[in-house]
């Protein structure tokens, strides 16, 4: 079982291999019929996971990475509102992007100036930060101030990271003031992994979390023992009211020639575990495009969810965003 990182570089130097990086690329024009736009292709849409960077002002070590060529370069907001012509994109939520910490306040302050820019969607951010350093509290303090900070998050699926790192005590303390502070902290770590978020959601009752990528379980080549602890952290998870799932990021783990059908298993997993209240969408744009681009990630997922309830698709995509991660 490959960590996060380590199968986004795998799957970038397969699109490298197969010469499919010029077909995936974030500048390729998009319609909106790619893909399988099956039903809903005027609902509104809240993508609560939109990565943007600006390499000339912003280190972002990872994109060094092997297979990673693709992200080696910039991605703006006029990119992401290119690739999601014609999608009714209503809002997004910024999500960090692994900046060098050193430049996590930059990052910080960056991002919210372009919330209050008109002409885009976002109406929020989750920023970078580390809350097993001691720093931390003064710095989320001082930035709670401003009401489009929404959350925060640290990768924590490098293969750096060590078992047990979120359960330290400063960590767990940390995601205890985000809770006083009216809060969230996106999880994001490997597979195998995610059953110590459920120690750690216990020990922060009053912190809303939101589990990122379906916790980064693979859609393909699973290992059967990785699966089966996910199984079980996935429905435990599910049994602490103050945990959401976020609907993403899984397109990236699937085979080259992959069909939305090869994306269920995982997805209805969580949507039924989930429930319809505490499900959201993200896009992960643009790291979705080393397998797809975000129109195909789009409509595979409609296709996935189309003979649920009208109701329950409407709160994937839109509704439950406002509430978990108190937009506007």
């Amino acid at each position: 079982m490959l960590d996060r990182r380590g199968f986004l570089s795998q799957t970038g130097r397969g699109i490298v291999a197969s010469g499919l990086a010029s077909s995936l690329s974030a500048f390729a024009p998009f319609s909106k019929a790619e893909g399988n736009n099956v039903a809903d292709d005027q609902q509104a849409i809240i993508d609560t996971h939109q990565h943007l960077w600006d390499l000339s002002k912003f280190k972002l070590p990872w994109v060094n990475d092997p297979g990673l060529e693709l992200m080696k370069r910039n991605y703006l907001m006029a990119d992401y509102l290119k690739a999601t012509t014609g999608y009714n994109i209503a809002k997004t939520v910024y999500m960090e992007v692994d900046v060098d910490p050193s430049q996590q306040q930059q990052e910080a302050d960056y991002i919210l100036k372009l919330c209050e820019q008109e002409g885009n969607p976002l109406d929020g951010a989750v920023i970078s930060g580390r809350p097993s350093e001691k720093e931390f509290g003064p710095y989320i303090n001082a930035l709670s101030k401003n009401s489009l900070v929404k959350g925060v998050r640290q990768v924590l699926h490098g293969p750096s990271t060590e078992k047990g790192y979120c359960l330290q005590p400063q960590f767990i303390e940390h995601i205890q003031l985000l809770g006083k502070l009216g809060l969230s902290f996106d999880l994001c770590m490997r597979p195998d992994d995610v059953i110590d978020t459920v120690k750690l959601v216990d020990r922060c009752p009053k912190t809303q979390f939101i589990l990122d990528h379906c916790g980064n379980m693979e859609v393909a080549n699973a290992v059967k023992e990785t699966r089966k602890s996910w199984e079980q952290a996935i429905r435990d998870l599910a049994d602490r009211p103050h945990v959401a799932c976020k609907i993403s990021g899984v397109v990236v783990t699937a085979n080259e020639n992959w069909k939305p059908a090869d994306l269920a298993n995982v997805v209805n997993f969580c949507l039924d575990a989930f429930g319809e209240d505490r499900v959201v969408f993200g896009g992960d744009w643009p790291v979705c495009t080393l397998r797809a681009t975000l129109p195909q990630w789009i409509n595979a997922l409609r296709e996935i969810v189309k003979n649920r309830s009208k109701e329950f698709r409407q709160k994937l995509w839109h509704d439950n965003a406002i509430q978990v991660y108190r937009l506007t």
